[in-house]
Formats: structure tokens, C-alpha cells, sequence
């Protein structure tokens, strides 16, 4: 099965169009001020715009409340949305857009519980935890962690590169992959070069699989 990437922390359109000819088949736009990957919401709207069809948007919140998520669906328009702090199902649920819930892994923690607490989820994300950090840490975590029964329908993240990918596959066999500093020159800007060796790297190992 072909293992689908989003590239995540897109700001510029050239990054985006790069992303989308290597292969990728979503693109992540982050909402949340303090990462340095951080967009304007009307500056993701206008790469949007300007993608072609079949590609994935989605918008990466963290914490955000319901009027503020609510006023970047209207100008973006993305199509899935990303939540990355403490939303529970229902705050997640309530925007009739598609959602993944992100989970940060730690030690101890019972991640197939917490997946249920998510029925509404489309998809669950499992990402490195540092504290203080909801994302784009680029570190791995243990991928041993992650219990067999979910791994072929989980997307994983934290600490993914063009030298680790391939290996972050046939470990895990994740349904999908999200990557972001793994791929850049500077945060926030990425390397076109390390997105086509990633991307190159995940297809090559697909055809392994």
C-alpha cells in the first residue's frame, strides 16, 4: 500500500508546488502563533488557491477557541483539520470539517485509550511529546511504542527525514506520514532538495513493502 505524506509548515507557495511534484498528497498549514512555522491566514488562502486538485489541505490549531477556528475555515477553506492541544472529541467534532487529533507520545501513557476518546476522529496523529512543545519538535520518539493494532491506520510524525523514513516504515507501516522540520533549510522554509529525497525515500520503500 502506498504510504501517503503531508508536508507540514507550508508558508511559501513555491514550497507548496515543490511538495506537490515530489509527490506529497496533503500540505499542513500552521494556525499557531508561536511556532516559527506559523502562517497568516490569508497568505495560506492565496497558496490554496492556487494548488491543483486532489491535494489535501489542513489546518493545524492548538488550543484555539471555537471563533477563532471558525474564522480561518471561512477565509482558508481548508479541507481537514488538524488539532494539537487539549481539544477534546466534541470541541473537535463541532466544525463539520474532517479532523485529525494529534497525540503526543510519552512514556506510560495508554495511547489505545486515548484513540477511543476520539470516535470522531479521521484519523489519529502520533508525534513526538517535549514539554512544552504541541509540535514540529523534530525529535523521534520510540516507535516500539505504538501499539500493533493501531499502527497501519495511525499517521506518524516527530523527527522524520529523508535517512530515517524508510526505516520509520517497515518498522511501523503507518497509513500515512507528516513531516515538516525534517525537510527544511530554515524554519519555516524548506529545502526542495530534502523534499524530494524524502519523498524518494518513502517510494522506494513502498516498492520494498
Amino acid at each position: 500500500m502506498m504510504t501517503r505524506v503531508k508536508i507540514c509548515g507550508i508558508t511559501q507557495l513555491e514550497d507548496a508546488q515543490t511538495a506537490i511534484e515530489a509527490g506529497a498528497s496533503a500540505l499542513g498549514f500552521v494556525f499557531y502563533k508561536p511556532s516559527p512555522r506559523y502562517v497568516e491566514p490569508s497568505v495560506a488562502q492565496s497558496i490554496i488557491q492556487q494548488l491543483p486538485p486532489f491535494v489535501t489541505t489542513t489546518a493545524l490549531v492548538v488550543n484555539h477557541d471555537a471563533q477563532s477556528v471558525n474564522a480561518i475555515i471561512d477565509q482558508v477553506k481548508p479541507d481537514l483539520l488538524q488539532f494539537h492541544g487539549d481539544e477534546d472529541n466534541a470541541f473537535c467534532a463541532q466544525f463539520n470539517r474532517p479532523f485529525i487529533k494529534a497525540l503526543r507520545m510519552k512514556e506510560g501513557e495508554d495511547i489505545a485509550a486515548l484513540c477511543l476518546q476520539y470516535p470522531d476522529a479521521r484519523a489519529i496523529l502520533l508525534d513526538s511529546y517535549v514539554k512544552g512543545v504541541p509540535g514540529g519538535t523534530g525529535a523521534a520518539f520510540n516507535w516500539q511504542l505504538i501499539p500493533k493494532q493501531l499502527r497501519s491506520s495511525i499517521i506518524l510524525a516527530g523527527g522524520l527525514d529523508a535517512d530515517n523514513v524508510a526505516c520509520a516504515i517497515d518498522q511501523v507501516g503507518p497509513f500515512a506520514l507528516d513531516v515538516s522540520g525534517g525537510v527544511e533549510r530554515d524554519k519555516g522554509v524548506k529545502c526542495h532538495q530534502q523534499i524530494k529525497r524524502f519523498m524518494q525515500a518513502v517510494q522506494k520503500q513502498d516498492l520494498v513493502a
